[in-house]
């Protein structure tokens, strides 16, 4: 009887999730993964790729409500653009005179425009793509990557539109079209893919500090000034002897001031190889290349904290 007593009970049997317990071996076992981690690169690509149409239809439908409430509707698409060409033309144009020494000038000008829009505009989008979005982000599993390059999408339609009406004025003005207009297309191409990378860059950025979205606007005003969108790059250096030499070579081989000069040199007949850097389609080249694939690998790296906290 003594001995019943004293015998101690059967220790309970482990509980799964126990203080103690190895859960990692415990989900691997069980086919477990954890939530939202990151996938790898070949897996994430497959993934971006495999939501293409999706991209493409939300970059459609935010550019048709951008201006659904206006009574212009999708004018404002072109009339935007040309009216900033406008009031620079009077600025820089007619007060500060860097219209003098330029052939061609308006349409000089309005590329300009049409050509930084995008890229400003696109970078803008990017910045916020993320934190603007926090809602589609937490409700809806996809490759956040998705969202800023819909994003620069949306701007490249907005852009052929513009475009439509840069062939009128060019036209309008006595430019005539030339077979160096299909050079257009390889120059967009090379355009979009900097823009997507930078705006990639921005949105991881934008999701960990919102506060950068007030602080853009600043910066690509100062880097719209740097990049020749008013005046000729070209022709001011060489005015200003004054000027560092090494100046004159860090304005030209700036990215935007490449993909206008490039834009430029497709379209207007004036705007000759002389206004141009040296290996220009190096730079515009190595610049995309540069800016997209970096973008999209530090934008990954962050996959699995977007939307979180």
């Amino acid at each position: 009887m003594s001995q019943v007593l004293d015998t101690p009970p059967p220790s309970p049997a482990p509980v799964a999730g126990a203080p103690g317990e190895d859960l990692a071996a415990l989900a691997a076992r069980h086919g477990l993964s954890v939530s939202g981690a990151r996938p790898t690169l070949a897996v994430y690509v497959r993934r971006l790729w495999a939501r293409r149409h999706f991209i493409g239809a939300f970059a459609t439908a935010k550019l048709t409500a951008q201006y659904s409430q206006a009574r212009l509707g999708q004018l404002w698409q072109v009339m935007t653009p040309l009216l900033n060409a406008a009031v620079y033309y009077v600025i820089f144009g007619v007060l500060m005179q860097t219209r003098r020494g330029v052939p061609d000038y308006v349409p000089f000008l309005v590329t300009g425009v049409f050509v930084w829009t995008f890229t400003q505009s696109s970078i803008m989008a990017g910045t916020r793509a993320i934190s603007g979005n926090l809602g589609l982000v937490r409700a809806l599993h996809f490759p956040r990557a998705a969202l800023p390059v819909s994003f620069c999408l949306q701007q490249l339609q907005q852009l052929l539109f513009s475009m439509a009406a840069l062939v009128v004025i060019l036209l309008a003005f006595g430019v005539p079209p030339a077979p160096s207009w299909l050079l257009a297309a390889p120059v967009l191409v090379l355009q979009f893919v900097f823009n997507a990378g930078v705006s990639l860059i921005m949105a991881r950025v934008g999701a960990k500090i919102p506060d950068i979205a007030q602080l853009m606007p600043f910066l690509l005003r100062t880097w719209m000034y740097a990049s020749g969108v008013m005046f000729s790059i070209d022709r001011m250096v060489s005015a200003q002897s004054d000027l560092p030499s090494w100046l004159g070579t860090v304005l030209q081989a700036n990215p935007a001031a490449v993909y206008i000069d490039l834009m430029r040199f497709a379209l207007i007949d004036s705007f000759g190889g002389g206004h141009l850097p040296p290996h220009v389609w190096a730079l515009a080249t190595g610049w995309a290349l540069l800016a997209g694939v970096g973008g999209f690998l530090y934008f990954w790296k962050a996959e699995e904290t977007y939307g979180r906290g």
